[in-house]
Parts: structure tokens; sequence; C-alpha cells
């Protein structure tokens, strides 16, 4: 089985049945945002695919999780859940959080991880070092 898993440049996780971003994703990358909508972000905002249907993140004041059950290349972030502390940045937070839930396409390629919608908004990110 290992050989076929090879011949066909499939991983485990991409032959037995996680077809979600967090079958393709590396389930120990954390991805920082760098962009959103065509300005740079330099505030710390990061999401992540550590499980099946699992996303998780740390945004500019609170920890958060959502559910995401769709195949890629398609994504649909599911009620986000988040620690209650405010700061500074909680307005970026809040349209950080709206942002990602209206994204429906999922792109990765090396490094980089770019969420988009049709309606031509994108977030984009880079696995932190």
């Amino acid at each position: 089985m290992f050989w076929l898993l090879l011949h066909f440049g499939l991983t485990e996780t991409q032959a037995f049945g996680d077809e979600t971003i967090s079958g393709y994703a590396s389930r120990d990358a954390v991805y920082e945002l760098v962009e959103m909508d065509g300005q740079f972000i330099d505030t710390e905002i990061t999401i992540a695919f550590p499980g099946k249907g699992e996303v998780t993140g740390k945004a500019p004041c609170n920890r958060y999780r959502a559910r995401q059950t769709v195949p890629l290349p398609w994504i649909e972030i599911g009620e986000i859940t988040a620690t209650k502390r405010a700061c500074a940045d909680l307005e970026l937070e809040q349209r950080y959080f709206s942002a990602l839930q209206t994204m429906t396409l999922a792109e990765i390629g090396g490094d980089i991880l770019i969420l988009s919608n049709d309606a031509g908004d994108e977030l984009v990110f880079a696995v932190q070092p």
C-alpha cells in the first residue's frame, strides 16, 4: 500500500479520506496573515488546520476555533468561537473574522495559503518560521 501512495504522490491523509484543507496543509503548520484585501497586515493573526475539519488560530486579541468540512479547493468556515479578551485591535479582529467567514476557495502552494471568494476578497497567509 505504501508503494501505491508513493507512486501516485499521495500522503496517507489524502488517500484515506480527509479531502478538506486539513488533509493537504501540514498539520503542524501555522499560517500567519500577511495581506487582507490587498493591504499588508503587520499584526499577528494566524490560522492552522491541526486535524480533520479543525480550524484554529490567533486573532489580534483572542484565540479562536471553527469547523470546516467541505473538500478542497473549497472552504467554508463555520461558526467561530473565540476567547473574550479586549484589546486595541478588536476592530481588526472583527474585520478578519467577518472576512474569514466569507471565504469560499483555498489554495495551498509551498508555504503560502490563499483564501478567496467570488467577490475578489483575499486573505494571504505565509507559514510562520
